[in-house]
């Protein structure tokens, strides 16, 4: 089973390069690689759902983009030179995968989706462990 996650970063800091980490180790590729002009960019993911609902275990997540131990699985997104850009500074933000409930893989058609601030304080692009995460949503299909 797979579930498809949407990532918005909205208005991240412009002439840096992001992508999605594929991989990790001495293995990593980047995926996606978007140029921010300043304007919200937009991400896609397809992580794999393991575990079991019906003996009410929590689910589990895999895939060649998932990162970390079992019981606090998240997403890299690399800023930057981490995304590949010749600069002298790169970042990761890490995106975690807390939250998701059986219930919300069920409902979940369209997919999970997530808005995360791109810019921090001091003006650079957001970092790290995201702080404070609004959490998973049920990703909303736009009207015809």
């Amino acid at each position: 089973m797979t579930l498809a996650l949407h990532i918005t970063i909205q208005t991240p800091p412009a002439g840096l390069d992001y992508g999605l980490q594929k991989g990790h180790g001495g293995k990593v590729e980047i995926e996606q690689i978007q140029h921010s002009t300043g304007q919200d960019l937009h991400f896609e993911w397809v992580i794999a759902i393991k575990g079991d609902k019906q003996k009410d275990i929590a689910p589990g997540f895999g895939g060649p983009f998932v990162q970390g131990a079992p019981s606090e699985k998240f997403l890299y997104l690399n800023i930057g030179t981490y995304a590949g850009q010749q600069l002298h500074s790169g970042w990761r933000l890490k995106i975690p995968l807390r939250g998701i409930t059986w219930d919300m893989i069920d409902q979940a058609n369209a997919g999970l989706e997530t808005y995360l601030q791109g810019t921090a304080k001091n003006g650079a692009p957001t970092c790290a462990t995201v702080k404070p995460f609004s959490g998973w949503r049920l990703k909303t299909l736009p009207k015809k």
